[in-house]
């Protein structure tokens, strides 16, 4: 009786190790990339000619664009809101914390060297605009989602800004990182 169960037992182990080694090593699953840290990131303003936003014109809303590159050796996901504070220019301006539009984030997956880019709205304003009422930038402090580290990207593009740092629902904002 001994010998049967130990028969019955040596052959699980053989079918168990067969049906073990029957699954290649390419059908495993492989692990989920994880967050993108701010160490594996490089970071920049868009510069090309319909990247950069009409700070000339004071009639319309217009567009600034950040992007993110993965440097790293690894694939990463970013997903959410970059924290943006603009510095000014002016002794007035202070820091400028830029509001969230109200835009879903999505995950994104970057590999090494990719890049994704978010945009910024900005409301530019003409010069004769009383001090008061506008913000000159000068520099972004850009933090990527979920992290506390910054890069600090000095603004190239001239003009100032509305200075709506106190409205609930001010003109200038941000959108989630691939929107």
């Amino acid at each position: 009786m001994n010998s049967k169960l130990t028969a019955v037992a040596l052959a699980a182990v053989v079918v168990a190790g067969t049906a073990a080694a029957a699954v290649p090593a390419s059908a495993a699953a492989k692990a989920e990339p994880t967050r993108c840290h701010t160490a594996d990131l490089k970071a920049g303003f868009a510069l090309g000619d319909d990247a950069k936003p009409e700070m000339d014109q004071t009639t319309k809303q217009t567009q600034a664009y950040i992007w993110f590159t993965n440097q790293s050796k690894r694939t990463c996901t970013l997903s959410g809101f970059a924290g943006v504070d603009m510095i000014g220019a002016q002794k007035t301006d202070g820091t400028w914390s830029l509001a969230r539009s109200s835009k879903k984030p999505e995950k994104i997956t970057l590999e090494q060297g990719d890049t994704v880019d978010f945009s910024i709205t900005l409301l530019p304003v003409a010069k004769s605009t009383p001090q008061k009422e506008k913000f000159v930038p000068a520099k972004f402090l850009v933090t990527p989602p979920n992290e506390t580290e910054h890069f600090t990207l000095k603004w190239p593009f001239g003009g100032q800004i509305l200075k709506q740092d106190g409205a609930t629902h001010p003109a200038t904002f941000l959108n989630p990182v691939g929107l």
